[in-house]
């Protein structure tokens, strides 16, 4: 069986910080777990689609879409901003020194997505721009696939990409562990609050940590490791909860079918329902 948390290693140096939790973890639970790597640039589907994993993070979309996968624990943000509950948004950011200020200001540049499967980092931020009533297209170009957060957000401050869609807790890592990231981009606009990607499991591993997780609060060491990550505590969470992030895309999908989000699309984005 596997761990790992990919998804919100931001930076190596707070990858190294999710590795100290998981291996904390994985030695109270007492479980034959293995903490592996998989970093960027390589693929994440791959990772998720593993059939020995105990607790992986997964982007609730893929989780709301993906058979025999199980949840094991959400991490609950400790910034107070979440109001203690396992939820997240997008940032739409841009470069600080950008003129632009509004949503509106933006439309007709260049947008950073990460990949069509990504909630936080495409999905979200094209439900937001279809309550836009502007003639399509809305952008002049679609930049992408980014890959990860990071990818996006250095496509905004090299001046390939105007404006992207940042996933707020991987951002809030970003302020706390490396400011000289995110420093360097400003947010004009928020999309709506969804759960947040999930620790989950293959079919009969979905206990091996679960426990551990789910009470790790109350365990001081690994409470300080989870402080470092920015997560107050671990909790249940069911697939009912994201099961309308599917509704949500095909919604989205569909609306975008019909209407061009830009002049040019990469083929990755050229999406149907």
């Amino acid at each position: 069986m596997i761990a790992n948390a990919r998804m919100y290693s931001v930076t190596p140096e707070i990858g190294a910080l999710w590795r100290d939790l998981l291996g904390a973890v994985i030695r109270r639970s007492g479980a034959d777990v293995d903490l592996v790597e998989h970093p960027a640039p390589q693929p994440i589907e791959p990772l998720w689609a593993r059939p020995d994993k105990a607790a992986v993070l997964m982007c609730g979309l893929p989780f709301s879409l993906a058979e025999a996968t199980i949840p094991v624990a959400a991490p609950v943000p400790s910034p107070a901003a979440y109001g203690g509950r396992p939820v997240y948004w997008s940032e739409l950011v841009v470069r600080r020194d950008s003129p632009f200020h509004r949503l509106e200001d933006v439309l007709g540049g260049r947008l950073a997505l990460t990949s069509p499967g990504s909630q936080s980092g495409c999905i979200a931020a094209l439900t937001l721009f279809a309550g836009i009533d502007r003639p399509a297209p809305l952008f002049a170009e679609i930049v992408g696939p980014t890959v990860t957060p990071q990818g996006s957000i250095q496509a905004v401050l090299d001046g390939r990409a105007d404006v992207a869609p940042i996933d707020g807790f991987a951002l809030g890592l970003l302020r706390h562990h490396a400011p000289e990231i995110a420093e360097g981009v400003r947010t004009i606009a928020h999309t709506a609050t969804t759960p947040i990607p999930l620790f989950v499991a293959s079919p009969g591993s979905e206990a091996a940590l679960a426990e551990t997780l789910l009470t790790a609060h109350d365990d001081a060491e690994l409470r300080d490791l989870m402080a470092a990550v920015l997560v107050e505590r671990f909790v249940a969470v069911q697939a009912d909860d994201y099961r309308p992030l599917r509704e949500t895309r095909r919604r989205s999908l569909a609306y975008w079918r019909d209407r061009p989000l830009a002049e040019t699309i990469p083929p990755a984005f050229q999406l149907a329902p």
